[in-house]
């Protein structure tokens, strides 16, 4: 029989690349999508089905995470085996700009998620979007048995989601688990994104377009994989016989400053002479090193990462150089 899932961020960088999977794999998907005055679904245009279509396998839903009762209809019309929670308000920095707004969707949105499915008592299997910026402060290398140390809203939130995620698997028997994605990148990544910011200056700059680059901390140690990678782990997180939660990482560790190399390099440029400084990038807190160790997805869902942050930041460089064409 055809499994049909819901997606909530369909609209963003990992939502459009699990709607590319789920349907290569057969799944009819229902995406939720704000309402706005613009279009907003770039991401996924190149996957759009008319509706009026019999063989339309893709459907997009106005609603919001702020919105129970919303949430509540649209599942018990849908009925889907397994619902993918990746809405959020995801940019670190801004969550400390806007740290209610944060709450209410990357922390609050899940729960009223799951109480839906519980309310209805629908018999799906539930994937919450975790985070690496969960364990902020804790030095790496990081697991599923590091203590959290969030160092940000968003991180804070993130922790909520997490443990409101385990609660109700262990209260009500759901089968609800935790992805706890390392940082994920592509050419998809939204522009204010570092890595995405980084790639798309320095193909604006070859090109001649551009001259500088505003950055802040380059001293940040991260563990950047390749979203298209990390959602095939989402999938498998829920075709596994019990619920369980998982980190997804590479487990390589490189700083901003690496990631410039990569990316300057890739179009015959120095950063040195392009890069500027700006306290206005800077985070009330910073978190230092964040480094996973997906042995545990490895071991049982058979999910390794293979492109690393060398080859990932000349993926993500070579689609601007193209753009900039």
């Amino acid at each position: 029989m055809t499994r049909t899932a819901l997606i909530t961020g369909i609209t963003g960088q990992d939502g459009s690349y699990l709607a590319e999977l789920l349907l290569e794999k057969g799944y009819v998907v229902h995406g939720l999508i704000r309402r706005a005055s613009t279009f907003n679904t770039e991401r996924i245009d190149h996957l759009y089905q008319d509706p009026h279509d019999p063989q339309a396998r893709l459907f997009l839903h106005y609603g919001d995470l702020t919105d129970g009762s919303r949430l509540s209809t649209l599942l018990e019309r849908i009925h889907p085996d397994e619902v993918y929670n990746l809405a959020a308000q995801s940019h670190v920095r801004v969550s400390f700009d806007e740290p209610e707004f944060t709450g209410q969707t990357t922390g609050m949105g899940s729960t009223r998620l799951l109480e839906a499915i519980r309310a209805i008592d629908l018999p799906t299997r539930y994937y919450q979007a975790s985070s690496s910026e969960m364990f902020g402060a804790t030095p790496p290398p990081q697991n599923e048995e590091t203590p959290f140390w969030p160092r940000s809203p968003y991180g804070a939130a993130k922790v909520y989601s997490y443990w409101m995620t385990r609660n109700y698997r262990e209260a009500y028997g759901m089968f609800a688990v935790n992805g706890i994605l390392f940082n994920h990148e592509s050419p998809r990544r939204g522009e204010t994104f570092v890595t995405r910011k980084i790639a798309v200056a320095a193909a604006r700059i070859a090109a001649g377009k551009q001259n500088e680059l505003f950055l802040g901390n380059l001293d940040a140690v991260r563990d950047w994989g390749y979203a298209k990678e990390y959602v095939e782990g989402m999938w498998r997180m829920l075709q596994a016989a019990e619920p369980a939660d998982y980190v997804l990482a590479t487990g390589a560790a490189y700083t901003v400053r690496d990631f410039l190399g990569f990316c300057f390099e890739h179009v015959g440029l120095n950063w040195q002479d392009h890069v500027v400084f700006d306290e206005r990038y800077l985070r009330p807190t910073e978190v230092d090193a964040l480094v996973g160790d997906a042995s545990k997805a490895t071991r049982e869902l058979g999910w390794t990462a293979k492109v690393h942050t060398p080859e990932l930041a000349q993926i993500m460089t070579e689609a601007e150089v193209r753009a900039q064409a």
